[in-house]
């Protein structure tokens, strides 16, 4: 029986884009080429982690869902304890409810990444604010 998974794993941030793109590139290969299908992939870029892992307080987060046999899990999260780029992973299985919401949030933000941004109106220049004319007179006054 398929189910649908969420997976997001944590990369070593010392990782050059390349090497990046090349770690995903072995974790979609490695779903596919074990009968599983990608539904969704997400690149959440550079982040702080809450605490140092392995003596780094950042990592980028990669997020992937797949739908694949349950027996596949236990292959996929073996693969990212023996590589030394991933620092940690999070693999769970998503029921009916998830599956629903998952599928709302990439709606949303689909929607967002189309939608025109609204054009940024003019601000109006503050008026300038004039000197009080009691103070001018009581310069004159005070040469005199």
């Amino acid at each position: 029986m398929i189910k649908q998974y969420e997976t997001v794993f944590i990369a070593t941030p010392v990782l050059s884009e390349a090497q990046m793109k090349e770690a995903v590139a072995k974790y979609t290969k490695l779903i596919t080429d074990n009968g599983g299908e990608i539904v969704y992939q997400e690149d959440w870029g550079l982040k702080q982690l809450a605490y140092p892992i392995q003596h780094k307080t950042s990592g980028f987060y990669y997020l992937i869902e797949f739908k694949a046999e349950p027996e596949f899990v236990a292959t996929l999260e073996t693969q990212y304890h023996r590589d030394e780029r991933i620092l940690r992973y999070l693999t769970v299985a998503l029921d009916k409810h998830a599956v629903a919401y998952a599928e709302h949030r990439r709606q949303t933000r689909a929607a967002k990444a189309a939608a025109p941004k609204p054009a940024a109106e003019p601000v109006e220049a503050a008026p300038a604010v004039a000197e009080p004319a009691a103070e001018s007179e009581n310069t004159e006054n005070a040469e005199a």
